[in-house]
Order: structure tokens, then sequence, then C-alpha cells
């Protein structure tokens, strides 16, 4: 900077020459209003001051809460995993106590099922009223067997039973029930009740006539449907109207006599996905009702049939009084109060019912009861096996 050329008297004598300048403001204004400035400049300067510490504070401290925090962390981690380890002990320990407390609970629920589902699988005489109680044969998948199935129809309306069995034939549920679908027949069905006949009347592409197997099934399922749910002699044929229906192996048919057969054993016959068997009557036919029983107590792994009596039902005698079947049971034997029993009590009275017999009665049964059935007195033969409800 450039010095100035003026000397301190020259500049005291120009201040001199300048005109008087008065301050006409009291003295007090002018000492608050150098307060105020005074506040504001301490105002301004504290806070910043304590930003300044508050840094240096800061930038002292953190490294130690870090190492602090990291340490709590790690504390706090490894509290957890002594934690989830101490939980894990604890939960082997109790897994043992909680497996066997399921099991038991499983038990018992399976113990009360089993109770539950010991029940009478043909029908009687009281499940009947006034309804009708309607027979049809299906063949097994296999086709070597027909099982008889029966239902109870309730609401008849005064119709015959072929009208109610040929509208009732399209409920049926054969797969349901693990066997050949083959229900509706492919055939109308009249009653001839002046020659005591049924006409079977068939389309002319029906498929009743396409190998062996396929007419037999055709021809005993109609001898057995009419004849369990009538007591009608012959069975007339037509095709499309015209008489005689061709059977291939049989030949042109145009009438069949029903014969009535009787004198079958009854065996169990397990159908897929299902725990009870049903109750089919032997193709083969007994010379007496012994026979028939000793029969029973062996399989008839050919066509997939199973013994009825054994190991349930161990029989030692029978013998007849009049109409009623007097059997006794092995000694020693221990008889179980569940449902293979009742069903091999059934095959029994199913059996019974074949050679003429209307009562059963064991003499020496252990148990009092099995099932619904009161082994102190005479039981009351079946109206027809394996109940199912399709209506």
């Amino acid at each position: 900077m450039k010095k100035s050329e003026w000397s301190d008297k020259q500049l005291e004598e120009l201040l001199r020459q300048m005109p008087k300048i008065q301050d006409d403001r009291n003295p007090r204004d002018i000492y608050q209003n150098l307060s105020i400035r005074k506040n504001k400049t301490k105002q301004w300067l504290l806070p910043g001051l304590a930003t300044v510490a508050a840094l240096l504070i800061f930038f002292i401290l953190v490294p130690k809460l870090m190492v602090g925090t990291q340490y709590s962390e790690d504390k706090v981690s490894q509290e957890k995993s002594s934690t989830g380890q101490d939980m894990q002990k604890a939960d082997q320990n109790s897994k043992p106590a909680l497996k066997k407390e399921d099991n038991s609970s499983k038990a018992r629920i399976f113990s009360s099922a089993e109770k539950i589902e010991t029940l009478k699988t043909s029908i009687y005489d009281e499940e009947v009223g006034k309804g009708k109680v309607l027979t049809y044969w299906i063949p097994d998948p296999q086709a070597q067997i027909l099982v008889p199935v029966s239902t109870v129809v309730k609401n008849t309306n005064d119709k015959t039973w072929l009208e109610l069995f040929t509208e009732n034939m399209v409920n049926l549920k054969e797969q349901e029930w693990g066997l050949s679908e083959y229900y509706p027949l492919n055939a109308t069905l009249k009653l001839d009740e002046q020659n005591k006949a049924v006409l079977v009347d068939v389309p002319v592409n029906h498929q009743y006539g396409q190998g062996s197997a396929t007419e037999t099934n055709f021809i005993n399922v109609l001898q057995k449907d009419i004849s369990s749910n009538s007591n009608l002699k012959r069975i007339k044929f037509s095709t499309n109207g015209e008489p005689g229906i061709e059977l291939g192996n049989y030949g042109p048919q145009e009438e069949l006599k029903i014969q009535q057969q009787k004198n079958h054993a009854f065996f169990f016959y397990y159908s897929e996905g299902n725990e009870i068997p049903y109750l089919v009557p032997s193709i083969e036919t007994y010379k007496d009702v012994k026979t028939a029983l000793e029969a029973m107590k062996k399989d008839q792994p050919s066509l997939g049939l199973k013994s009825s009596l054994l190991p349930a039902l161990p029989i030692n005698e029978v013998s007849i009084n009049e109409k009623t079947l007097i059997v006794t049971i092995k000694e020693d034997t221990s008889l179980q109060d569940d449902q293979s029993t009742i069903n091999a009590y059934e095959s029994l009275l199913l059996t019974a019912k074949e050679f003429g017999l209307e009562k059963v009665i064991v003499t020496n049964s252990p148990l009092k009861n099995i099932g619904p059935f009161d082994l102190s007195k005479e039981n009351k033969v079946p109206r027809a096996p394996n109940l199912r409800t399709i209506q």
C-alpha cells in the first residue's frame, strides 16, 4: 500500500474544519445497543465452541465406542449360540417323550376308530322295513368271480322289483368299490309275468358276444341278478326287437332257463384299497354245510379268495336242529371283538342260509358279544350280503 502524504498535524487541522456532528441519542440507548451486539457475538460464539468441543469428544470416543460395540455384539452372539445349543439339547432330550406321547395318542385314536368300524356288512330284516332289497352281481377287475352287492331302496312307489332294479343300476359305483365298471346293462329289461320270464332286448351293436369271458359273465350276471331278486325261471332274448341273440360260443339263443343255485360257501374277497372284505360265494357247491365250512378254512388263491373263518373264528363242531345251525368253537380259543371276527361270523351266517337254515347259535363262545351280535342267543341269517348305499 502507498504511504499517506498527510502529516498528523495536517489531518488534525482538516478534522477541525469539518462540520460539527452531535449525537442526540440517550446514553442508555447507546449502551443497550452495545450490549445487544455483545450478546449476539456471544450467542454465535458459544454454539460454535460447543460444536467444536463435541467434535473433539466424538473423535476421541468413537474408537473406544466401536471396540465396545464389537465386544457387545460378540458377547450377544456367543450368548445366542450358547442358548441355541442349550435349547437344542433340551429339545433332543424331550423328543423321545414327545414321540412316545404322540404314538400313544395315535394309538388311542386308531383304537377308537377301529371300535367305530366294527359294523355288520350284510342286510338284515330289521334294516329293510318297508323298503326293497336289490342285489347286483358285479365282476371283479380280473373277471374271475362275481361279487354280490346289495342295497335297500326305500321309496318303492309301488314299482316292480325290475323297474327299481333298472332305475338304480345307473347309480352303482363299481370302480369306487374296487370292482369292474359293468352297469348299467346295455339292454332293455321287461317283465313277462304271464310266462314268469324276463325279456332281455339288446341293440344290434351290443358287446356281449365279444369273447368267451364276456359272454359267460353276461349270462351269469343275468341269471344271478334275476334269481337273487325274484323267483322267475326264464330269460327271453331279442335283438333290436327280433327274437334271439348271437353269443358266439353259446350260438344263437332265444331262451335260457334260470337255475336257483344254492349250497355255496362264503369266502373273503379283498378289493384294491379296501380293508373290509366282500363276502363272496364260492363257484363250487358242497353237499352239506359241514363240508362247506371245512372248505372255508382254506384260501382259494386261483380265484383271489381268502379263508373267511381262520384265524378269527376257529369252528370245531357243527350240528343242525330243525332250521338252526349249532356251532362250537375250539377249546382255549380267544375270540376278538373286532371287524375280522364280525366278517367271519357273517360268512358263517350266509353259508348257513345257502343250505336253507334260518338261525345260528354258538354254544361255547368266550365272548358274549362281537360288535352288534349277541352270541348268547340265536342270530337270524342275513337277507343279502355286502350292503352299499346308492340312493
